[in-house]
């Protein structure tokens, strides 16, 4: 009798040992989306990863949505495909904070043309080196559920990162907050996966100054415990000068990992300077 063929199936373990082998160098792994900066990647193992759905929250006016838009710009600069999806701003009010957030000029300045000449010549840079390196901004459908955001990334190429901003734009009000939000969290996690790409959606907090310590938890979050539950990455911001103005604290930022499902938890420490809506790693400041 004649021996039987080997198999020339690959499987799964081989596959994956193959990847770990092709990362051995220091290569990035083909799944991780760096956001950028740089504590934040180290504590994520270089980064959030396709699949992952990852919840950015904060008390309002702190700096969320400027957050989420420093991730899309840093990862879109590092060759991620990126797609930033907003129901909170237009599409001019998103790219009037880029220029804000990279060329270090004041919103108000850039919305009434009083940019001194130096100002003027920095902002004209930056646009320019911009124009072909922008993560893609397209305006979400306030109340249109996950199905718009699954339609709007196709018209990404090859997109491997994604920003709604914000998850609770996400609910049409025909049923209950908590109920319509948790429903969004699992249509996100779900979409994620599906499309292989790395989604991150805003969360208000506003109810962080009832208590003493207003550091986010994961029960802030609400949403039934889905947020907690089906999230693989929960970020919180937390600035003290909003409640302590008093302080010599202003523009000092926690940034909380309240919850990494494939690694550690804790917090990196960023500035936020508010005059250019513009978020600093405490560890790479002039980048």
């Amino acid at each position: 009798m004649a021996p039987m063929a080997r198999s020339t199936d690959i499987s799964p373990l081989s596959v994956l040992l193959s990847r770990v082998d092709a990362v051995s160098d220091g290569t990035p792994p083909r799944d991780v989306v760096p956001c950028g900066f740089p504590s934040l990647d180290k504590v994520l193992g270089g980064g959030f990863r396709r699949g992952d759905l990852i919840v950015l929250g904060g008390d309002i006016a702190s700096g969320k949505s400027a957050l989420a838009l420093a991730f899309a710009i840093r990862s879109t600069a590092l060759h991620q495909s990126v797609g930033f999806l907003t129901a909170e701003m237009t599409t001019e009010r998103v790219l009037e904070r880029v220029l804000a957030i990279e060329a270090r000029a004041r919103i108000d300045d850039l919305r009434q043309g009083t940019l001194d000449d130096v100002a003027r010549s920095n902002a004209g840079a930056v646009a320019l080196r911009l124009r072909s390196n922008l993560p893609l901004i397209e305006r979400l459908p306030s109340g249109a559920g996950a199905a718009s955001v699954a339609k709007l990334l196709d018209a990404i190429p090859e997109v491997g990162f994604a920003i709604v901003d914000s998850v609770s734009a996400l609910s049409s009000g025909t049923r209950a907050a908590d109920d319509e939000l948790a429903t969004s969290i699992q249509d996100l996690k779900a979409l994620a996966l599906d499309r292989d790409v790395a989604i991150l959606t805003t969360a208000p907090l506003p109810h962080l100054t009832v208590r003493p310590d207003r550091r986010p938890t994961l029960d802030d979050f609400g949403a039934l415990g889905s947020v907690k539950q089906q999230a693989d990455i929960v970020l919180g911001i937390f600035r003290q000068d909003m409640y302590e103005p008093s302080r010599d604290i202003e523009g000092a930022t926690e940034l909380l990992i309240r919850k990494n499902r494939n690694g550690a938890t804790g917090y990196v420490d960023l500035y936020f300077y508010a005059q250019w809506m513009r978020f600093e790693d405490m560890l790479d400041p002039d980048r």
